[in-house]
């Protein structure tokens, strides 16, 4: 096989995200459960009861409830998490454990194919988990429309900067069990510090540089100000950085998952 990898891709990817999506479809009862109830176990701990104890925060000039703060930010942890564990796990479980990925390379498919495939369903699961835990935060009236319909192609972006980190640290793992050091170095400091149950300007200036840098920082703010209906050209600055993180991180993915698949 040619080792050079093989950039031209075309829309035969769409194969690969048709095989996921009939998998899907055949356990779509149990992949429906976690957002529907994750959010509303959240509201009930973090929104009532410590949301009984924080009172009101003061978000933009505007001082909102803590539920309508962390509500916004549940929904982007929902974005991250479907698109990162879909194409870690996974995508590991298909390339390694039941060698689904050596299967379809046997046909005229492009390694880059297959791995912009697997990337573009983790997305769609993205999209997915948060049309249904939109509709339930929505219920809660926590959702200002139509801004708040915009939250849907945002979590699409999302999943393809999330999908193409998850599928870069598939490439680079050696093992299944190592995907903890990824979660815990990369995903947990994220999940608590991009002003997820906190806003930003309560960490000190240093710590506020560093949580610009993660992307869940940018889509939380994005998403929050969609579902507030607090929208400006502040926001650009944070489409612009995940529409620039999708467009570096998914060819090193491409690049990664190559030369691991290819020897």
């Amino acid at each position: 096989m040619n080792r050079s990898i093989q950039w031209n891709i075309s829309l035969r990817f769409m194969r690969v995200w048709h095989r996921n999506f009939i998998v899907y479809k055949k356990i779509w009862k149990i992949n429906f459960l976690p957002p529907i109830l994750e959010p509303l176990f959240y509201i009930l701990a973090f929104g009532i009861g410590l949301g009984a104890l924080v009172g009101h925060i003061n978000y933009q000039g505007r001082e909102i409830s803590y539920v309508a703060f962390i509500a916004p930010a549940l929904l982007s942890i929902n974005m991250m998490y479907n698109a990162f564990f879909e194409n870690t796990y996974a995508s590991f479980v298909r390339m390694y454990y039941q060698k689904t990925f050596d299967a379809i390379m046997a046909t005229p498919l492009s390694v880059s194919e297959v791995i912009v495939g697997e990337i573009v369903w983790g997305a769609t699961k993205s999209l997915i988990a948060t049309a249904i835990m939109l509709a339930v935060v929505s219920l809660f009236g926590l959702v200002q429309y139509p801004y708040g319909l915009l939250v849907l192609p945002l979590s699409f972006l999302a999943g393809m900067a999330f999908g193409a980190v998850g599928m870069l640290f598939t490439g680079i793992t050696p093992s299944i069990d190592m995907f903890n050091l990824p979660i815990f170095l990369f995903i947990t400091p994220m999940f608590l510090f991009s002003g997820t149950f906190f806003p930003l300007n309560d960490l000190p200036v240093w710590a506020q540089k560093i949580a610009l840098a993660f992307p869940l920082t940018h889509l939380v703010t994005l998403t929050r100000g969609l579902c507030l209906g607090v929208v400006g050209v502040n926001l650009l600055f944070g489409l612009l950085y995940l529409i620039l993180f999708s467009l570096i991180f998914i060819p090193i993915a491409l690049r990664a998952m190559h030369r691991r698949l290819v020897r």
